[in-house]
């Protein structure tokens, strides 16, 4: 039987170590095929590139753990996964995964993520799609310990599907000295991050500014991706791209919209 074919990107960049990983624990499922940004595009979300041209370029990354083929793409994380469907593969994927991310996805960052706007271009495209992030910003994060969760996931949607309209947002806990103790299917947190500017100015006295921030929970349920994160569960949030607040339509009805 023809192996399932895997479709892999990510924000990061097609070196980062949270890429390499997810090549190598999909190898071991599927054909893989790696499109993916040739800089770092973290926080993109979904923008696609519509001012410039776009290179894809095949190329060879790892000897041994690499995949099938691999492209090194200029643009986004959104755009990689347009240009992997529409014109580097041969046939349709069964699965695009996007990952592993170098920190958490979780909660209100699945806005600003291009980690999951990659798998939910794929999702609009009808392609099953999960994202996968691991709670650590490090570069030499380990995620070796994720591995038989990661795929277990995979292996769940290959068999059973995700419904259309959805994409998985999955992310794995840092563990010390302990370890993760499952999988909890959750909803997503409300959160906020409380912005701050910090200004400075170059030596040519021009202002310029830096963003920084503190992430601000503001949800208590114990049903949610931070809950189960903060108990070393993977939590697994099954995310819609349909931004629709269907519960506000018919509280905007009555509105006196049409009245002259």
């Amino acid at each position: 039987m023809q192996k399932p074919l895997i479709l892999v990107t990510n924000d990061d960049g097609i070196t980062a170590p949270g890429l390499r990983s997810l090549v190598k624990f999909m190898k071991e499922i599927g054909d893989v095929v790696v499109v993916a940004p040739d800089s770092p595009q973290s926080g993109m979300g979904h923008a696609i590139t519509i001012n410039n041209t776009l290179h894809a370029n095949l190329v060879t990354v790892d000897d041994i753990d690499g995949a099938e083929q691999e492209y090194s793409c200029s643009g986004t994380p959104a755009d990689c996964v347009k240009m992997g469907l529409q014109e580097l593969l041969d046939r349709k994927p069964d699965l695009c995964v996007s990952g592993i991310n170098h920190g958490s996805n979780s909660s209100i960052n699945v806005i600003y993520s291009g980690t999951m706007s990659a798998a939910i271009e794929a999702g609009i495209e009808g392609i099953p799609a999960i994202g996968f992030s691991l709670c650590d910003f490090s570069w030499d994060a380990d995620f070796e310990e994720a591995k038989p969760f990661v795929q277990k996931i995979v292996k769940q949607a290959l068999a059973n599907g995700i419904p259309k309209g959805v994409v998985l947002n999955v992310n794995i806990p840092v563990i010390e000295n302990e370890k993760i103790k499952g999988i909890k299917i959750c909803r997503q947190a409300r959160a906020n991050w409380k912005e701050k500017f910090d200004k400075r100015t170059n030596p040519m006295g021009k202002d310029y500014y830096w963003l920084t921030g503190k992430f601000e929970l503001l949800d208590k349920g114990e049903d949610t991706d931070e809950f189960a994160l903060a108990n070393n569960y993977i939590s697994v949030v099954p995310t819609q791209f349909d931004l629709t607040a269907h519960h506000t339509i018919q509280q905007l009805n009555n509105w006196n919209l049409n009245e002259h």
